[in-house]
């Protein structure tokens, strides 16, 4: 009995049913229409904030869902001096921010060119060069002769989820990838129609062969990526891993049922419901973005120095908001002001309905009213 969908006689002949995903696969399409029309009336600026934002969240998210955590700052400060955003460039302290950023970079400016095998050896030094295992193989196919597999638990009782095809089979196995993922782009032979459907059977399809001793799973959503945007014929401005971080266990999960099997419409229907949930998130954040730049247009010039100086601080977190809400003590810090000034002017912006307020005596917290904004 075979136990892995590469051992199968039909791999890597996928099958799927897209008959129960149509009205998903459409909603897709619409929102991408929707949220395209309402980043128009974004200034460059606010287009180019919003295009970092967005990579510093996958770059920072992609490498979380791994157990690395970067930092955001850093990645940050990568992305900008990739970018040309500031008049010089600023020295950046972490080596795998920087190594995610660069990959960040590099798959949205060409995402319009076909995967060859040197573009992802090229992706896979970005993202590794920096690693301080010495026998880590970086930029090239895995070749040792011990299974690669995905294991959890310990050494005395440790679980197999999933193994990958044997290293010698590695380089024949990317060519038909390679092959495939290149002939399936818009206006190739055999172009896939619904972009959300191409990606996940891209990254499926990657991440069973798991050609790399590591980083498989960020240049797998990497892939994803790519195959969206090449797609929908442009840059996404979304984070798939922002999505697919947040349940975490549900990605394995998928991933694990449908590395058993070349029927993949489960697989799918999962990916297409990422891809909606990242869309969300978009959503949420240009309304977000839209409503702070009619605040300032509106308030800024009522408020005081303080004041401004706060608000400013709890829009910097987007609209999930300042973590535990504003407090007077919190306030004191940002501002450099007294207890009772801190209160009195919080308070001032809470009749003025811009800060709303929850809790009570010394556990009262403020957050922004968005619907007044």
């Amino acid at each position: 009995m075979y136990k892995y969908n590469w051992q199968q006689p039909d791999w890597p002949n996928f099958q799927y049913d897209l008959s129960v995903l149509y009205d998903d696969l459409l909603r897709i399409t619409e929102k991408m229409g929707f949220i395209s029309g309402k980043l128009a009336h974004f200034t460059e600026n606010l287009q180019t904030e919003a295009m970092l934002d967005f990579m510093v969240e996958e770059a920072v998210k992609t490498s979380a869902i791994e157990g690395e955590y970067v930092s955001r700052p850093d990645v940050r400060l990568s992305i900008k001096n990739g970018l040309g955003l500031d008049r010089e460039k600023l020295r950046v302290h972490d080596r795998r921010a920087r190594g995610i950023a660069e990959l960040m970079l590099d798959v949205r400016n060409t995402f319009k060119e076909s995967i060859t095998d040197t573009k992802l050896f090229s992706w896979h030094l970005m993202l590794l060069s920096s690693s301080i295992n010495p026998n880590l193989r970086v930029g090239s196919w895995r070749i040792h002769e011990e299974p690669m597999q995905v294991v959890s638990g310990n050494y005395t009782r440790s679980i197999v989820h999933y193994e990958a095809p044997p290293s010698k089979d590695v380089p024949k196995e990317m060519e038909r990838f390679i092959q495939w993922f290149n002939d399936t782009a818009p206006e190739k032979p055999q172009a896939i129609k619904f972009p959300p459907v191409r990606a996940a059977i891209a990254h499926l399809y990657f991440e069973s062969i798991h050609p790399f001793e590591d980083g498989n799973g960020r240049i797998g959503r990497a892939i994803a990526e790519k195959s969206l945007s090449q797609s929908f014929g442009c840059p996404m401005l979304l984070s798939l891993s922002q999505a697919i971080e947040a349940k975490k266990s549900d990605y394995y999960a998928a991933l694990h049922l449908a590395s058993t099997s070349n029927e993949i419409t489960a697989w799918i229907r999962y990916f297409v419901s990422i891809i909606l949930q990242a869309q969300q998130e978009v959503e949420t954040y240009i309304d977000f973005v839209l409503k702070k730049a009619a605040f300032f247009d509106r308030f800024s010039d009522l408020l005081n120095e303080r004041q401004l100086k706060v608000v400013q601080r709890m829009m910097k977190e987007g609209p999930k908001g300042f973590e535990g809400g504003m407090s007077a003590k919190k306030y004191m810090v940002i501002a450099d002001t007294s207890k009772a000034t801190a209160t009195r002017d919080l308070q001032q912006l809470h009749e003025m309905q811009l800060l709303k307020q929850t809790g009570g005596g010394r556990s009262v917290r403020y957050e922004l009213n968005l619907d007044r904004l």
